[in-house]
């Protein structure tokens, strides 16, 4: 399977791809900067140069061409204003989304945010509530797609404790913590159950392992 990712350098992405590779499946992440591309080779992926806050469709299709699926984890990121998480969560993402329907990579994988379905309180940091209500527009493009097998994950609050292989994977879990490697595992069963199709799931630590939980979240609520 050739699988690319946006967001390449990224937290998850990278975890995501040194799996994806150590089971012999062609990665390529998408990344912003070339000095970024060593770090993409020593995870056993292909480096892609393209700026998704610049690109066109067509740029960005043509990275596309050939892949089986395509995954989003690209993000403003920390440190980054309310102006970026509207140009790189919401607008980026959904670039992202049409090139790949465009491109026929079929599966689709969008990282999202709990909470980005309801608008933030009153009391929320303005920024924090703009990428929420950017990750929730790209949600919403996505959903809207008819060429794509997607599945929208939605993962607790980030650590970067070691994995566990354990975890509470459903339509809503409730609040709670998950390693990026548990994120990037659970990323990685996905792209290997399409049942999972027209699913958006929320992800924290729990009990079940990683297969067993992305097994059963195939079944409909």
């Amino acid at each position: 399977m050739r699988i690319v990712i946006a967001g390449g350098h990224g937290q998850i992405a990278l975890r995501l791809e040194r799996l994806l590779a150590g089971r012999g499946d062609e990665v390529a992440g998408i990344i912003r900067r070339p000095e970024q591309a060593g770090d993409l080779l020593a995870a056993g992926a292909e480096p892609v140069v393209c700026d998704l806050e610049a690109a066109s469709l067509k740029d960005v299709v043509r990275h596309l061409e050939g892949a089986d699926a395509a995954v989003f984890a690209a993000g403003a990121g920390p440190g980054s204003g309310i102006e970026r998480k509207a140009t790189v969560d919401r607008d980026a993402a959904a670039l992202f989304t049409d090139a790949a329907e465009a491109a026929g990579a079929r599966r689709f994988l969008m990282v999202s945010s709990m909470g980005a379905d309801s608008e933030p309180p009153a009391d929320t940091d303005p920024v924090f509530a703009a990428y929420l209500r950017a990750k929730g527009a790209a949600d919403a493009h996505v959903r809207a797609t008819t060429g794509l097998d997607w599945t929208i994950l939605r993962p607790g609050r980030l650590t970067d404790a070691p994995g566990t292989g354990r975890v509470n994977l459903a339509p809503a879990t409730g609040r709670g913590e998950v390693p990026r490697d548990d994120v990037a595992a659970v990323l990685a069963a996905l792209l290997r159950e399409p049942a999972t199709a027209g699913r958006t799931l929320e992800l924290i630590t729990g009990a079940t392992p990683v297969e067993d939980a992305v097994g059963a979240a195939t079944t409909p609520d």
